[in-house]
């Protein structure tokens, strides 16, 4: 009974943070699913009435947003120390530490897959403004024209999120959409995110119509062709 009463003093309002918050979210889909994951339960885990969490996340969405943002933190941090070293192991540091998400939560992964994005013309896992506009300027610097930059943004997305989604869903994660929604624990919260402004990202904003080229058909044939030469290469030695 002791040890009980010191786990809930651990978790009441005083300690209470966003942070908190988002830990316990994750901890719980790790454990669970996503399809488990509840306000209700939430607040039980933190030891608080889960109408107390809503001073910290305001509902679903942004429960859901904030626990991306989690997933994802140390993503910048590993772009800053890729930069200086050429385009190829900048684009390997980046994939790697991707897949170390993918492989360290892989029941939260999907989220990072399925959620929008910050915008709709960008794409998932490199999803955020922020992530985009580093590279993008990364991508220029290396030498890329602006075409060659939003290009290689694309397809490099669409390689990571086709071979991390497979890779999650075989370590256990729920691939399809989650048919019931997050029980809000009586709350009325609203759903809306806000619209990301772009003044501090010169790079998305300047190329955002690059960006929303739909381009999907030609980048499906262009990586079967890349496909086949490299079946063809192994082959053929």
């Amino acid at each position: 009974m002791g040890e009980n009463i010191v786990d809930t003093e651990r978790t009441t309002a005083p300690r209470l943070s966003r942070d908190a918050i988002l830990d316990v979210a994750l901890s719980l889909i790790d454990e669970r699913g996503l399809n488990e994951l509840s306000m209700r339960h939430l607040g039980k885990a933190l030891g608080v009435e889960a109408m107390s969490l809503y001073r910290y996340v305001n509902g679903r969405e942004d429960l859901l947003e904030g626990v991306v943002d989690r997933l994802m933190r140390g993503l910048t941090d590993a772009l800053l120390v890729a930069e200086d070293n050429g385009w190829q192991r900048y684009l390997q540091v980046v994939a790697h530490e991707v897949r170390r998400i993918a492989i360290e939560h892989p029941k939260a992964f999907p989220l990072v897959a399925t959620r929008h994005p910050a915008a709709p013309w960008l794409r998932p896992p490199l999803r955020s403004v922020e992530v985009v506009e580093h590279f993008l300027t990364a991508m220029i610097g290396f030498g890329f024209d602006d075409e060659q930059a939003v290009r290689a943004y694309r397809s490099f997305s669409s390689f990571l999120l086709g071979n991390l989604l497979l890779e999650a869903a075989v370590r256990g994660a729920e691939t399809a959409p989650v048919e019931e929604p997050l029980d809000e624990g009586g709350a009325a919260i609203g759903q809306g995110d806000a619209e990301k402004e772009l003044a501090d990202t010169p790079h998305v904003q300047r190329l955002r119509g690059l960006l929303s080229r739909d381009r999907s058909e030609d980048e499906f044939e262009e990586s079967l062709e890349a496909l086949l030469d490299r079946l063809d290469r192994q082959l053929s030695q």
